[in-house]
């Protein structure tokens, strides 16, 4: 075993020193754990060895066996049902330990800037689910692996307190001797993670506003907190007074009348005070009244005996908490059937109050729960299901590719390919059986969709229309021979020659729209079968002679009129053809060549002005000899002419009308089983016939009257019954707004179009009416009764005070209160409790004027006014009883009988508020979309709109009231224009350029250019190239055999060198080379000579010698042979010549075959297949878009490169594997589709300048291709009328009244009033009329729990104590350069210390500090701020984002009254400054004593105060930090004096200059003396000073008074 392999094995290994060798125990990892069952139980082992430190094992002896470990140990076998009983427990994350303090020797960051990054760790283990005790980790790894233990986090910088700027001064505590001033701010943040604790809050200074004219005040009445409420003594007269009730019932004769009373008594004892659910009960409370010196200690009342004495009793109601009854049953599930997967019902039960809360008691609970319920199947009936129904697709639509924009194609009617389809969806009841008359296409009436649960199927969806695929046939072949038109039937003379073509590509529709295949030309002599000569033999002389006359025996094969071979046989009637005479030439006759073949007939048939000709020719190839041999033929006899295609030029052929209406055939029965159904439902079909008309045509004339009338072919078709389905579908919509009445609409939509005669669809498919009156909502009020009589505090109680024995003074009084239904009906006081406002107060404080009181009657009302804002209106009282005789009753300050106002101005003005809305077009009708959809391009949302403002109504006092009252429907409008979206505009396509290759496969291209750039949202245009113009690209194919060579025949020999006697020599001869369109009846026209191959040019001329007579003469050579393949120079190819005439004697033949090697690419050529790359997708000529083909050609290319005709590289027999055509898909133009406006929304605000209203728009179907985009507007809004903001608000807390003395527990009151606003926040809220208010509910803040007065405390004179709270903070977010830490936010607010006497500092209580996370916040930052310098100084201060001016632990001196600037530390974050903290020039240091900069000060060279310098007291609070610099009054009272070595402008004045001169010249003096005392003379040493005073720091040792 390698070295390398123990280092890779996890063991334990032991080393033990043997001589000078050492060796390893090494042990293995611990195989799987094994045992019969699961569970504990199980082994396994390891191995374990001993090896060399060299890396070679030895034997186990060498190795100390005490030190061997176990090589098997017990295990835990998990099997898979373990997953359910083990798991992984997480503990929680410990503290974030800074990952500095995890890593040694690395310091810590001096500055903290964002927070320090640190580690948390927590505990993960195994343990059972059952009881949670620990288990092998590995049972827990087996199924998961173990979550991580540790984690990053970050601990974020301290945070300071940061706390606001001081307030003023507050007045003197006291109005003569020395009292107190303060001055106090509140906390803005809370010290967080660390940071520095907030500074002080208050601070104090002494004031004397003056001395006091003698003794001083020193004690002060104080009340202390009302008692509870006791109950008076037993109340034995108020049984007595009910006795006397019930005697005056037992009066009461009638029994009838009797029990009327006893339930009416009993009915209204519930909802009076009294009655079992109230038990109100006066009681009265008491206070302690005490006499407390400044000091705060309690002296004798008789010390404060110059003051009255306040009540020291009141009235008030007992107590009672709210008593409820146990739970009533649950009530029935409110769903009443069984539905397993809907949605679950509710139960509920309830409790019944038998005490209401009386006198602050404590409140009922809930007096209701609610549990979901579901009855248990079998217990109820089964549930309505509901399910989504569809209408049926509507046609597919198909829009047109800007690229194919035609102006020719007016007609989009045709277009084909991809598209989009849209249906309705509704909800309908299912599970129902539909009505037997009606199909499975029919539903029933749908219903809320709301009711359907799950996603609704789609409404629209991609579609394609099958492009029709026009019939395409090949060319018209050749004329075949005149045969019969029935060869079964020969009697008739007359025959036809036919011509036929076939179908390339079939149509979609079936044959029927092809051109017709065949024509056929009336002929003579017909035959079905003839005789082919196939070639004519040599030509063998007569009489066995070697040349002279003879015949060629034609070799002939029998052909049907097709050309097809048959039986020879069925040629019997046909002529055989002739052997034809023929002549072999002697060596002295003339020699010719043999004859051409029949050139192609120059015309198809013929006519009176045309007749059709053939020719062939032959040359003279040797002339004869003088003697003895045959004479050459003229000229004209070497040229031959024919007739062809002598019949007349007249073509028929067969010409079929369309298929007629479907028409039942009664003769079938219609329940033919051989029918079936065609679509599966109960559509009922039957048997039916389809006619044709078959006429014969002549071409270019019409018509031609049958033999036996007119033909018609009968088809049997099937007939679909037409069935006329379409469904109504209801729903209701409400429409509110103004003074309009509600209307409601219903639409049904067409499920099923009519079809095959159908009964039409009603064009009427929308209905509306004005909407029934709503129902009024069942709601509850409060009920409130008269107030009963004044109750005053019973005698027993008040019988020691002044006046009791007269029944006046304070007291309370009770009412009964009732719960009513809104149409008066009487209800039960839970459903007040639960759904009504707040419950009336069942108590009030009255008063029973006394003896001295003075009475006034009720207020009258105001009296009228004349005109508006004209003069003033009075209202009056008086005085009453013995009132109007009493002199103090008579002050009309205190009781004034007449109030006085100014007449009200309603003067009103409306202005424009807010923005001009978005521009709406005109609504129509709400249902005259059939589908529900805005299908965008096909409706245009464009043209001239309006858009609206919102007009706002003031008053006189520029208060908002209603528009109404300005005359305003609250809106202006105008009109304004949606510009319509502009498609992109493209020319017309340009012609197609000719095929890029003349033989083979090229491509041929036509374009488009730009006309106009889209705009407002058109279709954009397709992608253009640099010259701003699209392509398309088509393949094309060029025959190589379209365009031919045509040679006409040789000339005569020209002989250079005549041999007059021979005819003989060198010679020339010349033809014609044309290039000719090749047709399937041969070369037909000229055409240029560029379209024909140059490299395949027949030569046009020819040198060679002409025969001499007896000469042998031979024929034209033939064509070479083919090389064998492959080319090799070791094969050659030979072309051979026949003998025409042979030699005479002693001469002989030249050779008649030539040779010559193959050569690559010169003779010899490989050939093989070349693919082109695949061509754009090619649509039919209507498609737009969707499946098309596209397709790449094949092309025959020779060794050198050169395109050839196919059939070169089909005679090799090559591998064709390549596929030639594949399917593709042109995106389609799918236009963007919207939904119809949703209906505008609530106003966003129920009053106010801002509500908008709101509507709405989704995309149903997004676009695609170079379809209309979607437009960017998807919402529109428009105001909402403006309305007034009425609110309750609460008026600020009076001062706090203690009454009747001068400090202690009082109360303070607020009022409850409607104010108005226009809900913008900018303009402050007015009071209006509390009848405006009379449509909100009583609640202030959306607190229902009106609070009118409070208990407070009045602070006698000298006490110390502590505001009220501050209001909460606004949030603030943990950042660092706006970026957010994540710790959340934090909001604050405090309480300051506010003292009244210098001598009771040290009692004063701790200021309070609250802090709570909050949502949301605002990033804050601070910076630091400065004034303009004025003389020497200048106003520095701490600002924070908001423009709030900080103090944060930083504080302000002042010196001269100029506030000067304060240095923070660098561990406060907040306004922080780079670099060393320092003070400028002609300024010192004041330290802490922990030796931090503190401030910085002018240094004080002299102060002398004078006699009447009082400088006042600084004090700080005891507890809090007493490092607070003190700061000095504003003003001095007396003068000082200072020697300031520096000037206004920081200069040095001029008498510094001459100090600093005169201890110049001292210390000059002094080192001269020095230098003459020293025996040994010395160098002076010269010290020089500074031209300026050295700043004194002075060492602050925290004491106020320095």
């Amino acid at each position: 075993t390698s070295l390398a392999f123990l280092s890779s094995v996890k063991s334990m290994i032991t080393v033990l020193n043997i001589s000078l060798t050492v060796l390893f125990i090494c042990t293995g990892p611990w195989g799987r754990c094994m045992g019969s069952e699961c569970g504990p139980g199980g082994s396994q082992s390891r191995a374990v060895w001993c090896a060399h430190s060299e890396g070679w094992t030895t034997l186990h002896t060498n190795c100390d066996q005490t030190e061997r470990p176990d090589n098997q140990q017990s295990c835990f076998r998990v099997c898979d049902w373990h997953k359910d009983l083990y798991e992984w427990q997480l503990g929680a994350w410990n503290q974030c330990v800074p990952v500095m303090m995890r890593s040694a020797g690395v310091q810590r960051p001096t500055v903290c800037t964002r927070g320090e990054e640190g580690i948390q760790t927590r505990e993960v283990g195994c343990v059972q689910k059952a009881d949670g005790e620990p288990a092998e980790d590995a049972i827990c790894e087996y199924f998961e692996p173990r979550p991580r233990q540790e984690q990053a986090c970050l601990i974020p910088c301290p945070r300071d307190c940061v706390v606001s700027e001081f307030s003023p001064w507050t007045l003197c505590s006291k109005t003569c001797g020395i009292g107190l001033r303060n001055r106090i701010r509140f906390v803005l943040a809370p010290p967080l993670f660390g940071g520095s604790a907030c500074p002080n809050l208050t601070e104090f200074q002494t004031c004397q506003p003056g001395l006091c004219e003698g003794e001083e005040n020193l004690y002060s009445l104080r009340v202390g907190p009302w008692g509870s409420c006791s109950v008076p003594l037993p109340r034995q007269a108020r049984h007595k007074i009910r006795g006397k009730v019930k005697g005056r019932l037992r009066e009461v004769k009638d029994p009838e009348t009797r029990e009327l009373i006893k339930k009416k008594r009993n009915k209204n004892r519930q909802n009076r005070p009294g009655g079992k659910s109230w038990d109100l009960q006066v009681g009265y409370q008491t206070r302690e009244v005490t006499c407390v010196h400044k000091s705060g200690n309690i002296e004798a009342l008789s010390l404060c005996s110059q003051e009255t004495l306040p009540v020291t009793y009141q009235a008030c109601v007992i107590p009672r908490d709210c008593d409820v009854t146990e739970w009533s049953e649950w009530s029935a599930c409110s769903k009443q059937c069984h539905d397993p997967n809907g949605a679950k019902g509710e139960r509920t039960r309830r409790k019944e109050v038998s005490q209401f809360p009386i006198g602050g008691g404590a409140e009922c609970p809930e007096l209701e729960e609610k549990e979901p319920c579901s009855p248990q199947e079998g217990a109820a009936p089964p549930c309505t299901v509901y399910k989504w129904k569809t209408t049926e697709w509507t046609e597919c639509r198909v829009d047109m590719l800007l690229s194919q924009q035609d102006r020719r194609r007016g007609n989009l009617t045709g277009l084909c390919g991809g598209g989009i389809q849209t249906r309705e969806v509704y909800c309908v009841q299912a599970g129902v059986d539909a009505p037997p008359n009606l199909s499975s296409l029919r539903s029933l009436r749908p219903v809320d969709s709301e009711l359907c649960l799950g996603v609704p199927p789609n409404t629209t969806q991609l579609c394609h229309i099958r492009c029709p695929v026009e019939c395409e046939v090949s060319l018209w072949s050749a004329w075949g021979p005149c045969t019969y038109e029935n060869c079964q039937d020969q009697t008739t003379k007359k025959g036809f020659k036919p011509r036929k073509r076939r179908i390339i590509n079939e149509p979609t529709d079936g044959t029927g729209n092809c051109p017709h295949l065949v024509e056929a030309i009336p002929c003579e002599e017909p035959s079905c079968f003839e005789w082919l000569v196939v070639k004519l033999e040599e030509c063998v002389p007569d009489n066995e002679k070697e040349c002279g006359p003879g015949i060629q025996i034609p070799q002939v094969q029998c052909i049907n009129s097709d050309g097809e071979k048959v039986e020879k046989q069925l040629c019997r009637d046909s002529i055989l053809p002739m052997p034809t005479i023929c002549e072999v030439p002697c060596p002295k006759d003339c020699a010719l060549s043999p004859w051409t073949p029949w050139s192609f007939c120059s015309h198809t048939c013929s006519g009176k002005n045309t007749e059709g000709k053939q020719t062939r020719v032959r040359s003279i190839l040797a002339h004869n000899a003088g003697e003895g041999g045959l004479q050459c033929p003229n000229v004209s006899a070497l040229q031959e002419v024919r007739n062809c295609n002598d019949h007349p030029c007249t073509v028929y052929h067969w010409q079929t009308g369309p298929w007629g209406q479907c028409i039942e055939d009664s003769s079938i029965p219609s329940t033919n089983a051989s029918v079936g159904r065609l679509r599966g439902d109960d559509v009922s079909c039957s048997v039916g016939m389809q006619t044709r008309k078959v006429i014969c045509v002549r071409v270019n004339v019409g018509q031609v009257p049958p033999k036996k009338g007119t033909s018609e072919l009968i088809f049997t078709c099937i007939i679909q019954m037409h069935q006329d389905i379409y469904r109504k579908v209801f729903f209701c919509v409400f429409s509110q707004g103004g003074k309009t009445k509600s209307k409601q609409y219903r639409k049904r939509m067409i499920i099923q179009v009519p079809a095959n005669g159908g009964q039409d669809c009603p064009e009427i498919l929308t209905q509306e009416r004005e909407c029934d009156a709503l129902s009024v909502c069942h709601g509850y009020r409060w009920k409130t009764h008269k107030w009963r009589r004044c109750q005053l505090v019973p005698w027993s109680v008040r019988q020691d005070t002044p006046g009791a024995q007269e029944t006046c003074g304070p007291g309370l009084q009770f009412r009964a209160v009732s719960c009513r239904k809104l149409d008066g009906g009487q209800a039960d006081v839970e459903a007040c409790l639960k759904l009504a406002t707040p419950m009336p107060p069942l108590t009030q404080l009255c008063h029973l004027p006394c003896q001295d009181d003075c009475q006034l009657s009720s207020w009258s009302k105001f009296s009228t006014c004349t005109a508006d804002c004209v003069g003033v209106r009075t209202r009056k009282r008086m005085l009453v009883g013995k009132s109007k005789k009493r002199d103090q009753c008579k002050n009309n300050q205190m009781y004034p009988l007449s109030e006085t106002q100014y007449c009200p101005c309603n003067k009103y003005n409306a202005q424009p508020v807010g923005n001009w809305s978005d521009c709406i077009l005109p609504e129509g009708s709400r249902m005259e979309s059939q589908l529900g959809m805005r299908v965008q391009g096909d409706i245009k949302e464009c043209g001239q709109g309006y858009r609206y403002q919102a007009m706002v109504c003031y008053d006189q006092d520029n208060r908002i009231v209603e528009t109404s009252r300005c005359n305003s429907h609250g809106y202006i409008e105008e009109a304004c224009i949606i510009p319509c979206p502009s498609d992109c505009k493209l020319s017309e396509w340009s012609n197609w350029s000719r095929c890029s290759k003349s033989c083979g496969s090229g491509v041929k291209v036509r374009s488009k250019w730009l006309r106009e750039k889209p705009y407002n949202g058109g279709r954009p245009c397709p992608k253009l190239d640099h010259v701003n113009q699209v392509y398309e690209v088509v393949p094309c194919v060029s025959d190589c055999g379209q365009y031919v060579w045509v040679a006409e025949p040789w000339s005569l020999w020209k002989v250079s060198s005549v041999d007059l006697r021979t005819n003989c020599g060198e010679g020339v001869q010349t033809r014609k080379i044309r290039c000719m369109l090749n047709t399937i009846d041969g070369p037909s026209e000229q055409v240029e000579d560029y379209l024909c191959d140059p490299e395949e040019m027949p030569l046009g001329a020819r040198n060679s010698r002409l025969p001499c007579p007896e000469d042998c003469v031979l024929s034209d050579w033939g064509s070479w042979s083919a090389c064998p393949l492959p080319c090799s120079e070791n094969s050659t190819r030979a072309r051979v010549a026949f003998p025409l005439r042979k030699p005479g004697k002693e001469k002989k033949c030249p050779p008649t075959k030539e040779t010559e090697p193959c050569k690559i690419n010169s003779n010899c050529f490989h050939y093989s297949y070349n693919i082109t790359d695949w061509s754009t997708c090619q649509l039919s000529d209507r498609a737009v878009c969707g499946y098309g083909i596209k397709t790449r050609m094949l092309d025959c290319v020779r060794s050198d490169g050169k395109s050839v005709d196919l059939s070169f590289c089909k005679e090799l027999g090559l591998e064709r594997k390549w596929q030639m055509n594949a399917s593709c898909v042109v995106e389609c133009p799918v236009n963007c589709q919207l939904s119809e406006w949703s209906t505008w929304s609530k106003c966003t605000h129920t009053c106010g300048l801002t509500g908008k209203l709101w509507r709405a728009q989704t995309i149903i179907q997004a676009p695609q291709g170079d379809g209309r985009p979607c437009p960017s507007q998807m919402k529109q809004w428009k105001p909402c009328s403006v309305k007034p903001c009425y609110s309750w608000r609460y008026s600020a807390w009076s001062e706090c009244q203690s009454e009747g003395a001068r400090c202690g527990e009082g109360v303070r009151f607020r009022n409850v009033s409607c104010f108005v606003s226009d809900g913008s926040g900018q303009q402050d809220s007015r009071v209006v009329d509390e009848e405006l208010c009379g449509d909100v509910d009583l609640s202030v803040n959306g607190d229902r729990q009106i609070i009118l007065q409070e208990p407070c405390s009045v602070p006698c004179p000298g006490e110390c104590y502590l505001t009220e709270w501050t209001v909460w903070s606004p949030c603030q977010l943990s950042c660092v350069s706006g970026d957010d830490l994540g710790f959340g936010s934090v909001q604050v607010r405090s309480r300051a210390v506010v003292a009244q006497d210098p001598e009771n500092l040290l009692e004063c209580p701790e200021q309070e500090l609250e802090a709570r996370p909050c949502t949301g916040g605002q990033c804050f930052e601070y910076k630091w701020r400065t004034g303009p310098w004025r003389g020497s100084s200048r106003h520095v201060w701490c600002e924070r984002s908001d423009g709030m001016n900080v103090t944060g632990k930083h504080y302000v001196s002042k010196s001269v009254g100029t506030v000067w600037f304060t240095v923070p530390t660098q561990a406060v974050p907040y306004c922080s400054l780079a670099g060393v903290c320092g003070c400028e020039e002609g300024y010192t240091e004041v330290m802490t004593s922990d030796g931090a900069l503190d401030q910085c000060t002018v240094i004080p060279v002299l102060e002398i105060p004078t006699a009447s310098d009082n400088k006042a007291d600084v004090k700080t609070i005891r507890a809090f930090n007493p490092l607070q610099p003190a700061a000095s009054t504003p003003g001095r009272a007396g003068r000082t004096w200072f020697l300031q070595p520096f000037g206004p402008d920081g200069t040095l004045k001029t008498w510094v200059y001459g100090v600093a001169a005169g201890v110049f010249v001292l210390l000059i003096f002094i080192i001269s003396m020095t230098y003459l005392a020293c025996k040994k003379p010395k160098k002076p040493q010269r010290r020089q000073m500074n031209n300026r005073l050295k700043p004194l720091t002075l060492a602050y040792d925290g004491d106020a008074d320095m």
